[in-house]
């Protein structure tokens, strides 16, 4: 027994194992058994279950007790009793047996379509009675109410035979060149017939006319070939509304006898005719076969269940009523039985399989497919191997196919001979990509936007170390590769200076007024230390120093370099800023702020002249205006003592440094060397 396990579901082959010769002895049978561990967990469910060459067709009586298979070379038919495990009888025949009705609810009682034209009926014993049809018969079926035999074939006509009464009764005519299937409804019978044109014709056997015709070629099937109509293969009855419908092209159509359009359209994607349908009600699954391989899929919405492809040609399907057991007449001896749990429980004349298969669930099986590849229909194209469709090396499966593996390797290596190379670049990239990453980075912001990746950056939050653990933070667009285009590509360039960006931006936002401040902030940085520059040179001179003993040389570089800053600065200023006034005097400016706070105060609420006459630092020269009462005053600041007393004493240090101080170019011999400066200070 063999164990597959497609789709996660578990198929159990019975049939799978050797097989040992009749002619072998009890004692090698023993010992080839003690040895051979395939022949040790073989499981001949049924004895002798096979014929010499290939098998037909199969089927189940209504009673369950015996299942019927017919087959080649010779042809034949053999009877296997279900409750004794073996063949009960077989029977050759003078031709092979295209298709085969049992009557009755046993064996007693069959009738035969042979490929000669010949119609065989057998009773218990044997052949019963014999007689021939004018065309080749492709199908046959029994309707029971009317005991009348229905045979089609090669011709349009529907051959009807009573048994009864023993005789051909009149056949009904069709449009149709030829018909391949027909089948009775089980609950109303209604008399169904597929035809080579694509069509399905439906005739009531009370009235022997035509009530439908439904047009299976044109509803839902795509073809390469506009001019091909798909003919009719399989045809199976559910129950009283539903109808299936297999065609040549490998489709399965599901209809409602109410409705001309499918219900659902199921595509087995191998392009061969479809054998066999049967329907299993328990779960709500199709069984559908063609010549390669059994596909079980749901009623409703056509989602795969699993499939059995087996290594010989199917040519039947029979499904044992109310269980999980399928057998398959293929194009080998052996008729394969297979058993699926999950479709039903194993009947009962076999119920020890049940604890078999547990057993078996136990253990780990490999699966089916280790040594395939699965491929779709636009690999098979990139690689060439569309023209292998159909053939044994693809085995088609859900959307796409299995295939080799190394036929798959052999392939892509002709169809991309240099794809080593680049997977060997690109794995070299990868570890260099990986050591850069342990290397320290800087920061840099992009070329485009680079004001929106400032802002970003500066309101990026901390992250969280649950977030971390989870994985990179994706909430700023600088670290998300979607938004990579943003700070890329120049299309996506926000220009602030159009008006479509001032509409949308009216107000200013806070990080903009924030950076227009602090860049302000950094240029009045920038021109006070330029002006404290002027200033220091100047202090400088009127204080004694080790830089004060420089030459005449030095010092006119120094005037020089302020008069050069100082009309940078005053180019800078016309042109970038307003003026601006200051006053010069520290005492002054105190003055005025004590005036200005003393108005704000409570305390001194006394007039401006009587606070000017206390501070004594102005002369108040009053003028009566008109006789309104308007007064005008005038008043001039005087400086502060202070800082009188300060500059004077500054002049008059300079003057006595300047008369204390003596040049060394007359020290020197020779000719003069002048000094050299850097940044201000003496270098040699």
């Amino acid at each position: 027994m063999q164990v597959s396990q497609p789709n996660n579901v578990k198929i159990y082959n019975l049939s799978a194992g050797k097989s040992l010769p009749e002619w072998l002895s009890e004692r090698k049978r023993r010992t080839l058994q003690k040895n051979d561990i395939d022949i040790r967990r073989r499981i001949e469910l049924i004895q002798e279950f096979e014929m010499p060459t290939a098998s037909t067709n199969i089927q189940v009586s209504s009673d369950k007790e015996y299942i019927m298979a017919t087959g080649v070379y010779k042809p034949r038919v053999r009877c296997f009793e279900t409750s004794q495990l073996s063949m009960k009888f077989e029977r050759c025949l003078d031709s092979d047996v295209v298709k085969f009705c049992i009557l009755s609810e046993d064996y007693s009682k069959m009738v035969f379509l042979q490929s000669d034209r010949y119609v065989e009926f057998h009773v218990q014993y044997g052949r019963y009675y014999r007689t021939r049809i004018p065309r080749f018969g492709r199908d046959l079926t029994y309707h029971k109410p009317s005991c009348d035999l229905y045979l089609v074939g090669a011709g349009p006509e529907i051959y009807r035979l009573n048994l009864d009464q023993g005789k051909f009764l009149n056949p009904l005519k069709t449009d149709a060149a030829g018909i391949n299937v027909c089948d009775m409804n089980p609950v109303h019978q209604l008399f169904a017939a597929g035809t080579t044109e694509g069509r399905v014709e439906c005739w009531d056997p009370r009235s022997r006319s035509r009530v439908g015709v439904l047009d299976v070629g044109l509803s839902g099937i795509t073809q390469d070939r506009s001019d091909y109509i798909p003919s009719v293969t399989a045809l199976k009855y559910r129950d009283g509304l539903t109808m299936g419908v297999g065609t040549a092209t490998g489709h399965v159509l599901l209809y409602d006898l109410r409705s001309s359009h499918p219900l659902l359209v199921k595509d087995h994607q191998y392009g061969l005719p479809i054998n066999s349908l049967s329907f299993q009600d328990k779960l709500g699954v199709v069984l559908s076969t063609d010549s390669k391989i059994l596909k079980i899929w749901d009623r409703e919405t056509g989602k795969p269940f699993t499939s059995i492809e087996p290594q010989t040609n199917i040519n039947d399907l029979c499904v044992f009523p109310d269980s999980g057991l399928l057998f398959m007449a293929t194009e080998a001896p052996k008729m394969l039985v297979y058993y699926i749990p999950s479709l039903g429980p194993a009947p009962r004349w076999c119920s020890f399989l049940d604890n078999l298969t547990e057993e078996l669930e136990e253990d780990q099986q490999p699966t089916v497919y280790d040594d395939y590849k699965f491929v779709t229909k636009d690999d098979l194209e990139k690689l060439g191997l569309n023209h292998l469709i159909g053939t044994n090396l693809l085995r088609a499966y859900m959307h796409g196919y299995f295939m080799d593996i190394r036929l798959y390797q052999k392939a892509k290596t002709i169809a991309e001979p240099f794809a080593f190379e680049e997977y060997r670049k690109k794995k070299i990239q990868e570890k260099i990509d990986e050591e850069r990453e342990n290397r320290v980075r800087i920061k840099k912001l992009p070329r485009i936007n680079r004001a929106l990746a400032e802002k970003l950056l500066e309101e990026k939050p901390k992250k969280d170390k649950k977030l971390d653990e989870k994985g990179p933070d994706v909430s700023n667009p600088l670290g998300d590769d979607r938004f990579a285009a943003m700070f890329k590509n120049p299309d996506f360039q926000v220009d602030q200076e159009s008006e479509e960006f001032k509409l949308l931006h009216p107000v200013m936002s806070k990080h903009d007024k924030r950076k227009s401040k602090k860049s302000k902030q950094l240029e009045d940085k920038k021109q006070q230390q330029l002006l404290s520059q002027f200033d220091e040179v100047e202090e400088l001179e009127g204080r004694p120093s080790s830089e004060e003993s420089s030459s005449d040389d030095e010092h006119t570089w120094r005037e020089e370099q302020r008069k050069e800053l100082k009309k940078n600065t005053k180019k800078s200023s016309t042109t970038k800023q307003p003026k601006f006034y200051e006053f010069k005097q520290a005492a002054e400016y105190k003055s005025m702020h004590s005036v200005v706070s003393s108005t704000n105060s409570l305390q001194n609420r006394v007039s401006l002249g009587d606070r000017l006459r206390k501070e004594n630092n102005s002369k108040i020269i009053k003028t009566t205006g008109s006789s309104v009462g308007e007064m005008e005053m005038t008043f001039s600041l005087k400086k502060d003592v202070e800082e009188t007393k300060r500059q004077k004493e500054r002049k008059e240090h300079r003057e006595e440094r300047k008369k204390v101080r003596r040049s060394a170019g007359n020290l020197m011999a020779g000719e003069k060397k002048k000094p050299v400066f850097w940044r201000g200070k003496r270098v040699k």
